[in-house]
């Protein structure tokens, strides 16, 4: 058994507990990260970067299916190889994976301890049955991984969640996804567009990370066009058999359909990477993911010297987050017990499905009723995204009813992860209605459609109704 004493020991070696370990040391503080996995974020082995290479090859399909709307005829008929699809998939992303490992490899050492940690107590970790660690402060930035309901379990070993996607040696003829949130419907979508026959179900209404019930139906109908969405869907049997699964569920007609599909891909959330550390034996408040309670500007445990970052947090679950999250942490680590609050963005979430998604500060369920308006623009005769055959979807704009500042925006449409950037950098500088309206707009873009929710918005601001409430 070998012992250690640091300062701060960070469980987890993805994006949150990199910046973690990175910002306890900038603090002068003595640090070592602890990994049980292999070296690489989920964002690069499993999530953002290998679904966008898939996006990318369904977007170079799409367009091919699209080009005669402008005229433009490929003779012949279009085909896929989906091992050349996946093998660029599997390339690209152990290539992103590289730099990643090759930036995890250059920490000391001595500061890389590997094995699965537990607590002893607060201060006190074994790691493996090989180390024992003491340390004044622990972030916890264990991560996450797919939550697979019970009932998808009849499918067997034809169940697969998105980690195990990115590991097809070739596309498969069918899937039936379970769960129309992020992951699943920007994978859902590219699968059919490489010409997989998919069917995405969902159970209680969400579609994505939308709350705006208008932006939320242009978007459902949008997305409806090639690819089947029920986000409301009445399952009721999964089966494995020889051919693969079979699913019995009620269509949106009502017809009671009985199908086979090659796998059932489980995308219905994800869970926090928490049970097995011991936390349940140290005396913490614990939520029903086994998550203790924390303070999401310190990111500090009540008043112990534990800290929780990223998805192990199941606070905002993104990437940038994540980072940010754990650089708080670590500089509150390595501080403690002269903690402060971290600095945080505007929340900024976007979704690369076609439209694309984007929400801008806490959406509209965020917003508290009476105290806002809200301009609207449709992108169904918007200028230039009508001349590149891609008007569709529509976005909501809010500010406050009082001062005019704006709040933050939903919308589906195109462009939108680069309008989502756009509108975040204005409420993060708390920008009024007016004053973003004093910004340039070329002419034809995509952007003058914000123009237009914009200029919606200034004038019921302006209006008597607004005035006087």
């Amino acid at each position: 058994m070998k012992f250690l004493t640091v300062d701060v020991a960070v469980i987890g070696a993805g994006t949150a507990g990199l910046a973690a370990y990175r910002a306890a040391r900038a603090r002068g503080a003595r640090a070592v990260i602890i990994e049980s996995g292999p070296y690489g974020t989920t964002c690069a082995r499993v999530g953002c970067m290998p679904s966008k290479l898939l996006i990318a090859a369904a977007e170079a399909s799409h367009a091919i299916d699209a080009a005669p709307g402008f005229g433009v005829h490929v003779d012949g008929a279009k085909r896929v190889d989906g091992r050349e699809v996946m093998d660029r998939v599997r390339r690209e992303r152990d290539r992103f994976v590289g730099f990643v490992v090759d930036g995890v490899e250059k920490i000391p050492a001595a500061d890389r301890i590997e094995g699965r940690a537990r607590f002893v107590d607060r201060h006190t970790l074994d790691v493996g049955g090989h180390t024992r660690v003491t340390a004044r402060a622990v972030v916890i930035a264990t991560g996450s991984r797919p939550a697979v309901p019970a009932m998808l379990a009849a499918a067997g070993d034809r169940l697969v969640v998105n980690d195990d996607v990115f590991s097809w040696e070739t596309l498969p003829r069918s899937v039936a996804v379970f769960g129309p949130g992020v992951i699943g419907l920007e994978l859902g979508q590219a699968l059919a567009r490489l010409g997989v026959r998919v069917v995405v179900l969902g159970r209680g209404g969400r579609v994505g990370p939308l709350t705006d019930p208008v932006v939320r139906g242009a978007f459902l109908e949008a997305i409806s066009d090639g690819l089947y969405v029920d986000p409301d869907a009445r399952v009721k049997r999964v089966a494995r058999i020889t051919e693969g699964v079979e699913v019995e569920y009620t269509r949106l007609d009502g017809t009671v359909r009985v199908e086979s599909f090659d796998w059932l891909l489980a995308a219905t959330g994800r869970r926090p990477n928490v049970d097995g550390l011991g936390l349940e034996a140290l005396g913490l408040e614990l939520d029903a993911n086994g998550v203790p309670a924390f303070d999401p500007a310190t990111l500090r445990v009540g008043d112990t010297n534990l800290f929780i970052a990223g998805d192990a947090a199941n606070f905002i679950p993104l990437l940038h987050e994540a980072a940010d999250e754990g650089r708080i942490a670590g500089d509150n680590a390595a501080r403690l017990p002269d903690t402060a609050p971290g600095h945080r963005r505007m929340p900024l979430a976007i979704v690369f499905t076609d439209p694309q998604v984007a929400i801008v500060g806490g959406g509209f369920d965020g917003l508290a009723p009476g105290t806002f308006e809200a301009g609207e623009v449709s992108f169904a005769d918007q200028g230039r995204s009508r001349v590149m055959l891609r008007n569709r979807g529509h976005l909501r704009v809010y500010a406050d009813r009082a001062t005019g500042r704006f709040l933050g925006a939903e919308m589906a449409g195109p462009a939108a992860e680069h309008i989502g950037h756009l509108l975040a950098w204005a409420a993060a500088n708390r920008m009024t209605v007016a004053s973003m309206l004093e910004m340039p707009f070329y002419h034809p873009v995509v952007e003058e459609g914000l123009r237009t929710a914009l200029r919606d918005l200034d004038a019921k601001l302006r209006s008597p109704q607004a005035i006087a409430a």
